[in-house]
């Protein structure tokens, strides 16, 4: 279990100091990170994109001054991007600079000195002093995925060159899913889960106006307003949190009072991030902004 030292007691003080960090949480999505903290569990969120899942993590660590441990996921990653590699080049010079072939340096080769540390086994040996963001699970492979099971049931990863490492302490985990394909059900039986949507439009602007507050109230209230149509529309790509924060940026960098048809049309960029999605948001841009 991760240590409870610097944890918030409660629900509404960690709703409170999330907030303080410009973090606004519904209580759903605290009570999942609370219990999450306090049972030592990793936390899996899902939801659609820029709706802030990377951004808890981040904020997490800041807000209980932890080291954040981020590991991108992709497709094709593997144990050596993920955990460990050796440094190659490093053990090729040394053996060089022996000047001869000697069978009894290999041990020294595959040891401490050459091991490149990938973000998991940084998480491992940091323990409870990190937060490890495991991002976009969704987009690696079934394999990888079954790797992860033991590093969740355990907290341990096997060199074989080395040995297992076993963590002192468990880190903080959070795993991060667009939900581009379905995860395994013994990936979500280690873990605790919450499922974050796009925000009620009080709730966005809340947000918006917590990481802005510059950005006058009514300008504010008319993008969120005008976001919230663009998600009813049949975008490839609909727009989240994140692209409504860069809109109301855009357009107040612009020195725009009020989202009309030109100021939207000039910054129609931040929101929409798709050709085909820019082409029908442009022709659309009255119903958009009324």
């Amino acid at each position: 279990m991760a240590s409870l030292e610097g944890l918030p007691a409660g629900v509404p003080q960690l709703i409170d100091e999330l907030r303080a960090e410009n973090y606004i949480a519904d209580r759903g999505l605290a009570t999942a990170l609370f219990l999450g903290l306090t049972l030592g569990k990793p936390l899996l969120l899902e939801g659609e994109v820029g709706v802030g899942k990377t951004e808890l993590a981040r904020t997490l660590a800041r807000m209980t001054g932890r080291q954040l441990i981020r590991l991108q996921c992709y497709e094709g990653i593997d144990i050596h991007h993920a955990v460990y590699e050796w440094d190659y080049a490093r053990q090729m010079l040394y053996v060089k600079s022996l000047g001869a072939s000697d069978d009894s340096v290999e041990d020294e080769l595959f040891g401490p000195r050459f091991l490149i540390e990938r973000p998991l086994l940084q998480a491992v040996r940091a323990g409870d002093s990190c937060v490890l963001l495991i991002d976009e699970i969704d987009r690696a492979d079934d394999e990888f995925e079954a790797f992860l099971l033991e590093l969740l049931g355990d907290f341990q990863v096997t060199i074989p060159e080395i040995g297992t490492i076993e963590a002192e302490s468990r880190p903080v985990v959070i795993l991060t899913s667009n939900r581009t394909r379905e995860l395994h059900d013994a990936l979500k039986r280690r873990c605790l889960y919450t499922w974050i949507g796009f925000p009620e439009p009080e709730r966005e602007i809340d947000i918006v106006r917590s990481r802005l507050p510059e950005v006058s109230e009514s300008l504010t209230i008319q993008v969120v307003a005008a976001v919230n149509r663009l998600r009813e529309m049949e975008l490839e790509k609909t727009p989240g949190v994140a692209e409504t924060i860069d809109w109301t940026q855009g357009l107040e960098a612009i020195g725009a009072q009020a989202l009309d048809e030109q100021s939207a049309l000039d910054t129609l960029g931040t929101i929409v991030k798709d050709r085909d999605d820019l082409e029908f948001a442009t022709r659309s841009i009255q119903d958009v902004i009324s």
